[in-house]
């Protein structure tokens, strides 16, 4: 009876932590890869992963990293903030989602990089419709 009593307390602090943490925006220091410097600091209401992007104040950054953050508070530890590493995006219009990644760039170029950071493999940051190296993909077929 003692140890039934026990885990009910258990189960509904879980509970109620689950709650809290669910309702609670998520404290986020967004940084800047290349050089370490710090664009703020910032509530979310979403967690973000490797690969999203974030708007923040008219610009887009991809999250190429992404650190938790934990204080142990009675009971356990606790998420007190995540840090996100992002580089600027550059102004894309062209990227496509292919298997729930985007890919940037035209994707009928040999050399287009199938990246969501980069659009191509010899002029990382251009534009697809400007570019003097572009070359169609070769048909993946087999040529007899």
């Amino acid at each position: 009876m003692i140890l039934e009593q026990k885990l009910i307390i258990i189960q509904e602090f879980i509970n109620d932590a689950r709650l809290s943490m669910k309702q609670d925006s998520i404290l986020t220091e967004v940084i800047l890869s290349h050089n370490h410097q710090s664009l703020g600091i910032f509530k979310l209401d979403w967690n973000p992963k490797k690969g999203n992007y974030l708007d923040l104040e008219g610009k887009t950054y991809s999250i190429l990293e992404y650190r938790h953050h934990y204080q142990y508070q009675l009971g356990g530890y606790r998420l007190k903030r995540v840090s996100l590493y992002v580089q600027k995006t550059p102004d894309i219009q062209e990227k496509i989602l292919i298997n729930g990644r985007w890919i940037l760039g035209n994707i009928n170029c040999r050399f287009n990089a199938h990246s969501e950071i980069v659009t191509c493999a010899i002029n990382p940051e251009g534009f697809c419709q400007t570019c003097k190296f572009f070359e169609p993909k070769e048909d993946d077929r087999i040529k007899n």
